[in-house]
């Protein structure tokens, strides 16, 4: 491990492990992201990824606890089983039904869901984007969409519009907003301060989720794909004079989250985001 002054810094037995488990996971960024962060905070700390296959969210768990790792990431297809394994659940991971960061509390294990709180980071820090007060529409009823949606109406949005192929999905979708939210369709991107890509619709540079040509000055337009970074999407609002916001700032503050709560430090967010950002340039 690589301190930020250059040198290497040895593991050793005091050395504190955090983890990403999921299935695949060995394309995962959480490893080049964390790591940088530990190396910057000069914490004696290690991030590995760990594929588990689904039905063995249990055994990853026991393993945690076993173990003493400090930190887990939980990625697909491990969120569900995890927020019913916990010993604990935040309101945000109860309402969604899903886990994204486990805290270990002695031998017990707290189960957090960062991604709304890391979205409404990025929009702040990366975009200066305010949704108080705003008509937000999010396309998508899947996970990613249902923090996003829930963490919007927290943020005191004026309105909440999901826009999904299918109808029930949509409405139990914009139902996490409660009377902020509704289901609506591509006719209402035009009014929306905040148009935000959910889907995986983009991912691999191939579609773009909406017809762009609803988009215009005056608006922002966030894409959660960030494999490419710069997805369709965004190249077609910015040539519609919209502000874009990528998915790496998304990718990075969820996980500055999770660390704060690791570690109790403040999360180096500029080095973490540029060595996810490099690991994307590279290929990775």
């Amino acid at each position: 491990m690589t301190s930020r002054s250059g040198e290497t810094r040895p593991l050793s037995g005091e050395t504190r492990l955090a983890a990403v488990i999921g299935d695949p996971i060995r394309h995962s960024l959480s490893p080049t992201i964390f790591n940088a962060a530990f190396a910057e905070l000069g914490l004696d700390w290690a991030y590995l990824a760990f594929e588990v296959a689904e039905g063995d969210t249990a055994a990853a768990l026991d393993a945690a606890r076993v173990l003493g790792v400090e930190g887990l990431s939980v990625t697909m297809p491990h969120k569900t089983a995890t927020a019913h394994l916990v010993d604990e659940l935040t309101d945000a991971a109860r309402t969604l039904d899903a886990v994204n960061c486990v805290v270990r509390d002695g031998q017990r294990l707290v189960g957090h869901n960062t991604d709304g709180a890391g979205f409404v980071a990025s929009l702040a820090d990366d975009a200066g984007f305010d949704p108080a007060g705003r008509s937000c529409l999010v396309l998508g009823a899947g996970g990613a969409a249902r923090a996003v949606v829930l963490a919007l109406a927290g943020a005191g949005a004026a309105e909440v519009v999901v826009v999904n192929r299918t109808a029930e999905r949509a409405a139990a979708t914009a139902a996490l907003a409660g009377p902020l939210g509704r289901v609506g369709s591509a006719a209402d991107v035009s009014a929306a301060a905040l148009v935000v890509n959910a889907t995986s619709v983009g991912m691999g540079g191939q579609g773009c989720p909406l017809d762009p040509d609803g988009l215009g000055p005056g608006q922002l337009v966030a894409d959660l794909v960030y494999h490419p970074v710069s997805t369709p999407l965004l190249q077609a609002a910015a040539a519609r004079g919209a502000g874009v916001l990528d998915g790496v700032g998304m990718l990075v503050h969820q996980g500055a989250v999770a660390l704060e709560l690791w570690t109790g430090r403040t999360a180096p967010v500029a080095a973490m985001s540029a060595a996810a950002r490099a690991a994307l340039a590279s290929g990775r």
